[in-house]
């Protein structure tokens, strides 16, 4: 459909060869004299004419409901200057471990949290006129779906991009509108005169240009939402004006709208699928490194949940269990991840030790048997096979694999206070004793060797330094 070359209107269909509206025609006609003065003119405000306070209702709704947010959360003590992370998190702020844990809600309501005073203000000054304008434009109905549309887009690139970023505020969403307006009008969309619509595009481009250059330096800012919404909202601008540039046109924008939305309810499944989970494994293996082993268990639960076939996710869910002393889930996960991976030697000795914590000796000196028969130079299978025949009392045997694993790896932790418990089995109490100084000297304190060293001492009537050896014991419990 083609425009008229002086005011922008659109034609009438079938209007070929025609270049001019009829109001401009009978206009210009008025103006040469071929009309009388009081020859009546089709009256035909333009869209940008039109524009009243009913108009952008929505627009002010959406203001409203993002100051009513910010009050509240004033209200209930989070700063007005810089919330911290946990007050953003707590009033719907987009947040990648939770949200890919199945909070979805938040690729909403995160549109409605700002981080302080300054950014809502920015925000709402930009929605304010690029809202009023848009929601003019496509009507109340276009205007909010796409709003939508593109804040979701925004919140999705942004947990893709970083899922351990938090990301809040209306920007992805405004930055969706700036879109939608600039598809719209360089396709033609609204019967608006080219000098405007010109004076429209520069501005929108200056706006979208001083936000991005200002993201990229400052560093504080969420670009990847930014350029979601904007991609989601051009996306909608440019379809709308191809098929539907009609606002009667009803069915066939729906039809658009939820075209896109459909598509990114599909992109939302598969970055939960492709992301999520490596979210909870990663925060799993941070929370054992902290040696918050419970909370661990719960984060690396849920990556197990999504990806039931990742052996890496299994393997450290099977540390947090053997961590939080359930070694029989600790097995079943082991298990798992050596169906999963067959010659995988690191999950095979993990099996070994458990083990030996579940009293089950010989079921351990198998595994570590069939470890060094297939790696003799595996330190930690002969540390194991030693351990397992420790537990079945055959010291002997058991002194043998601890000095392979201590000639393959010297510095191997826990070796040495092995070798004592064995020497002194029998009765080799000086042995012992070097043996616990070493671990000592190597490791560094430990209330368990010391012990072992006092009984050690005190098997030899050594009570004096007996009695030294059980205090740093108890020194070190109480730290």
């Amino acid at each position: 459909m083609a425009n008229c070359v002086v005011c922008g209107r659109k034609l009438p269909p079938f209007s070929f060869g025609k270049r001019k509206c009829v109001w401009c025609l009978q206009h210009e006609a008025a103006q040469r004299g071929e009309l009388p003065d009081d020859a009546p003119q089709p009256v035909m405000p333009a869209p940008w004419q039109r524009v009243s306070s009913s108009s952008a209702m929505l627009t002010h709704t959406l203001v409203a409901l993002n100051v009513l947010v910010f009050i509240a959360m004033a209200v209930s003590g989070a700063s007005v200057m810089e919330p911290s992370g946990p007050q953003l998190v707590a009033w719907g702020a987009n947040y990648g471990p939770l949200t890919l844990s199945g909070q979805w809600w938040r690729l909403l309501s995160y549109n409605f949290v700002h981080i302080g005073i300054l950014h809502i203000g920015f925000n709402m000054w930009c929605l304010w006129d690029l809202g009023a304008l848009a929601e003019s434009l496509y009507g109340t109905w276009t205007f909010g779906v796409i709003y939508m549309i593109s804040g979701v887009a925004g919140g999705l690139l942004s947990v893709g991009w970083n899922p351990g970023r938090l990301s809040a505020g209306a920007s992805g969403a405004i930055f969706g509108l700036a879109g939608a307006l600039i598809a719209g009008f360089y396709f033609g969309e609204f019967s608006i005169p080219r000098p405007m619509i010109q004076m429209q595009l520069r501005s929108l481009l200056v706006f979208v240009g001083y936000n991005v250059i200002f993201g990229v330096m400052s560093g504080v800012t969420d670009n990847s939402a930014h350029l979601g919404g904007i991609l989601a909202g051009a996306l909608c601008g440019a379809l709308i004006a191809r098929v539907a540039p009609s606002a009667r046109d009803v069915s066939s924008r729906a039809a658009i709208l939820l075209l896109i939305a459909l598509g990114l309810a599909g992109t939302t499944y598969g970055l939960e699928r492709s992301r999520g989970y490596l979210i909870h494994l990663r925060q799993g293996e941070t929370l054992l490194q902290q040696q918050r082993n419970q909370e661990a268990v719960g984060e690396l639960q849920t990556a197990v949940h999504m990806r039931p076939n990742d052996a890496q996710a299994r393997i450290s869910l099977a540390d947090a269990y053997y961590r939080t002393k359930e070694f029989p889930k600790a097995e079943a996960e082991v298990k798992q991840v050596m169906a999963l991976e067959p010659n995988d030697a690191n999950a095979a000795n993990f099996l070994g030790f458990i083990y030996l914590e579940e009293k089950r000796a010989v079921d351990a000196e198998r595994i570590f048997s069939e470890l060094v028969a297939k790696n003799s130079r595996s330190a930690q299978a002969h540390y194991g096979l030693g351990m397992a025949l420790a537990d079945e009392d055959k010291h002997e045997a058991a002194l043998q694999e601890y000095n392979s694993a201590i000639r393959l790896s010297p510095r191997l932790e826990g070796v040495y206070y092995q070798v004592g418990r064995s020497d002194a089995k029998l009765r080799r109490f000086d042995d012992a004793i070097a043996a616990y100084q070493k671990e000592l000297q190597q490791s560094g304190d430990d209330a368990d060797v010391e012990i072992a060293l006092a009984d050690a001492y005190e098997a030899k009537g050594m009570k004096a330094q007996a009695e030294e050896a059980r205090q740093a014991a108890e020194k070190m419990k109480e730290k």
